[in-house]
């Protein structure tokens, strides 16, 4: 159920908020390719953004130093607390991405940057169906998730107990999902795994019809 995949994933996010920081930060510093879709999807969007799934504000913040009129949504208020004290100048708020807080058009783009990948097969045509709302027409969205058929249950991490699920997924059914919500998808970038990893990882570019 919904509600079983949400209260896991908060409560483990809550946990492990200040360590994941400070890991994804190091992260982030080895990543050019992430660095460079990331900075073509700031170079499309024309008004505000919005980051689901933010997390500790990490993407966040680097879309903002990149001048992006961005603000944040998450379910755990352990990470929304550093989200805050990362971005003060960026609005967070606490949300399901099954169900955003949000007007119908509200944003020129969306990004989910390893958001999607905790949620489960049978509600991830909700998840896509809500990020496609919430984008106005000619708008564009960025998706990062793993490559894979089998999904990882991760129970610790960075010295915390945890109960997480990541789903890994080929990007060609991500981009069928996103085409069946409306917004297909225009660029697809595939990196294999670097040291460290156990997947390779893709990053999908994809713009509503204006």
């Amino acid at each position: 159920m919904a509600t079983d995949f949400l209260a896991a994933t908060r409560s483990s996010y809550d946990r492990v908020a200040a360590d994941y920081h400070e890991y994804g930060l190091a992260e982030m510093a080895r990543q050019p390719v992430e660095g460079a879709v990331l900075g073509l999807f700031a170079s499309l969007v024309a008004g505000p953004v919005l980051d689901v799934g933010c997390g500790t504000g990490l993407v966040t913040a680097h879309l903002h130093r990149l001048g992006v009129d961005i603000a944040g949504v998450d379910l755990s208020p352990g990470m929304l607390d550093v989200a805050r004290r990362t971005c003060p100048d960026v609005n967070f708020a606490e949300a399901s991405m099954l169900a955003l807080p949000h007007a119908d058009a509200a944003f020129a783009g969306v990004v989910a940057w390893y958001s999607t990948i905790h949620v489960p097969d049978e509600e991830l045509p909700t998840a896509l169906s809500e990020l496609a709302r919430v984008l106005r027409p000619g708008g564009h969205l960025m998706l990062g998730f793993q490559v894979g058929d089998q999904p990882r249950h991760l129970t610790s991490a960075l010295g915390h107990d945890l109960d997480l699920v990541f789903h890994r997924r080929r990007p060609d059914r991500m981009a069928a999902l996103l085409a069946d919500a409306g917004v297909p998808v225009h660029v697809t970038t595939v990196r294999e795994a670097q040291e460290g990893e156990l997947t390779g990882q893709a990053f999908l570019l994809a713009r509503k019809p204006a």
